[in-house]
C-alpha cells in the first residue's frame, strides 16, 4: 500500500478508536460508580414500586436523582436509551487498526526476529486467538461460581497469553495482541450477554410477563468484569509508547505485572465509589510500579574492547544512516514521514533524540521494528558507547 494512503487510514482508524474507546469507558465507569453510590430508598413508598436503589448527584448546574429498579419497572417508557454502539465501534475501529497497521505490515510490526510462524500464518493465529479468548473467559465464567477464583485462574491464562504473543509475535506486537485479546472479551460481553439480557428485560415487560433475573445479573457480573478490565487494555493500547517494558527480555512478565496493577487501581476506585476508602491499594499500587521500573532499568550494557573504545559522531551517524534513516528521515524512503517525527538525518539530530536511540536501539532491540535494516548486536554497542560519551557531534 502507498505509504501516504496508509498513514491515513492510520490516522483515521485511531482516531475513530481513542473517540469511541473514551465514550464506552466513560459509559463502563459511570454505571459502575453509579450502582456502587446506589443507596436504599429512603422512602418506603419508592421501595414498594420495585426501586432497589437511589442515587443524588449534582453536575452540570444542576441536582439529579437516580433510581434503579431491582429488576424492572411496572411500565416501560416511551424513550429507552440503550448503550451498546460504543463498544461496537470501539473493537471494530480497533480491529480496522490492526489490519491497517499491523496485518498490512505484518512483515515490519507483527513477526518477530526469529518469525517463528511466518507472515500469512502471524496474521492467521493473531485473529483465532481474539474469539479463542472470549470461549475460553465465557466458559470459565459458567463453570466458576466464585470470583476470586475466576479472577485467579484468568490471571494465570492471561499470563500464558502473554508468554506465547511474545513468543509468536514482535514484541509491540505482542502487547497489543493481548490487549486485543481482552477487549475482544469485553465487547463480546456486551454482544452475547449484556445486551441480551437487556432485551430480555424489554421483552418480557412488552409480553407483560414478570422477567427473570437471572440473566440480568450474568449481565451485571459481565459489566463489572469490563470494568476491572478497562484499565489493563489501556495499557496494552498505550504500550507501543513504552519500549523499555515490551523490549525487555522478561516482557510478558512485565505486561501481566502492569495489567495486574491496573485492576487493581480500578479496584480502589471501585471501592471508593461504594464508601470505602482503602488507602492501602493506591499505596501497594505505586510500589508496584515502582518495583517494575526499578526492575526493567536498563543495566549498562557496554562489554568487550567496543566498550574501551571511542564512537565518534561520525561513526555513529554512518551506522544510523543505515539502519535508521530510511524511517527516521526529512525524507524517508520506507515510511511517508518520520514516526513521532523523529529524524535522524545529522549528528545535531541524532545527538537531540540519544535518550531514545539509547531506549530502543541499545537497551533494547525493538528498533528498527522487525530489525528490518538489518542492525547488528556490533552496532548496537558502538552507538552505546556514543551515547555514554555524551553522544558527541565530532
Amino acid at each position: 500500500m502507498d505509504p501516504y494512503a496508509n498513514e491515513w487510514l492510520q490516522f483515521l482508524a485511531r482516531w475513530l478508536h481513542v473517540v469511541a474507546g473514551i465514550v464506552w469507558i466513560g459509559t463502563s465507569f459511570y454505571f459502575v460508580a453509579l450502582d456502587n453510590h446506589l443507596r436504599p430508598p429512603a422512602d418506603a413508598a419508592d421501595a414498594e414500586r420495585g426501586i432497589g436503589g437511589e442515587s443524588w448527584e449534582i453536575h452540570g448546574g444542576g441536582f439529579y436523582r437516580i433510581e434503579k429498579y431491582r429488576v424492572a419497572p411496572p411500565r416501560l417508557p416511551e424513550v429507552l436509551h440503550w448503550f451498546k454502539w460504543e463498544a461496537y465501534w470501539t473493537w471494530l475501529s480497533g480491529f480496522a487498526l490492526m489490519v491497517i497497521l499491523y496485518y498490512f505490515n505484518a512483515d515490519t510490526y507483527l513477526v518477530g526476529p526469529g518469525d517463528p510462524l511466518g507472515t500469512g500464518w502471524a496474521i492467521v493465529v493473531s485473529i483465532a486467538l481474539l474469539p479463542v479468548a472470549w470461549v475460553v473467559y465465557d466458559a470459565l465464567c459458567r463453570l466458576l461460581g466464585n470470583e476470586l477464583v475466576l479472577a485467579a485462574v484468568l490471571l494465570v491464562l492471561t499470563a500464558l497469553a502473554a508468554w506465547g504473543a511474545g513468543e509468536l509475535f514482535a514484541p509491540r506486537a505482542a502487547y497489543l495482541q493481548v490487549g486485543a485479546m481482552l477487549g475482544t472479551i469485553m465487547v463480546a460481553n456486551v454482544f452475547f450477554v449484556i445486551i441480551p439480557a437487556h432485551r430480555g428485560l424489554v421483552r418480557a415487560k412488552e409480553e407483560y410477563r414478570e422477567p427473570d433475573p437471572a440473566p440480568a445479573l450474568r449481565a451485571k457480573q459481565r459489566s463489572v468484569h469490563n470494568n476491572y478490565l478497562t484499565l489493563p487494555v489501556v495499557f496494552a493500547m498505550l504500550s507501543n509508547h513504552f519500549p523499555a517494558a515490551y523490549g525487555h527480555s522478561w516482557a510478558w512478565l512485565v505486561l501481566v505485572a502492569l495489567m495486574a496493577i491496573g485492576a487493581w487501581i480500578r479496584h480502589y476506585f471501585n471501592l471508593r465509589h461504594a464508601g470505602r476508602t482503602v488507602w492501602w491499594i493506591p499505596v501497594t499500587a505505586a510500589l508496584g510500579i515502582a518495583a517494575v521500573a526499578v526492575a526493567i532499568r536498563p543495566a549498562d550494557v557496554s562489554t568487550g574492547s567496543a566498550a574501551a573504545a571511542t564512537v565518534s559522531g561520525a561513526q555513529a551517524r554512518a551506522i544510523v544512516q543505515e539502519r535508521c534513516v530510511p524511517c527516521h528521515s526529512a525524507h524517508p524512503t520506507r515510511v511517508a514521514s518520520a514516526p513521532l517525527g523523529i529524524e535522524l538525518d545529522t549528528v545535531e539530530q541524532m545527538h537531540a533524540h540519544a535518550s531514545v536511540i539509547e531506549s530502543v536501539a541499545v537497551a533494547s532491540s525493538v528498533m528498527p521494528l522487525g530489525n528490518a535494516t538489518g542492525m547488528t548486536d556490533g552496532e548496537r554497542e558502538r552507538l552505546g558507547v556514543w551515547i555514554r560519551a555524551g553522544a558527541p557531534i565530532k
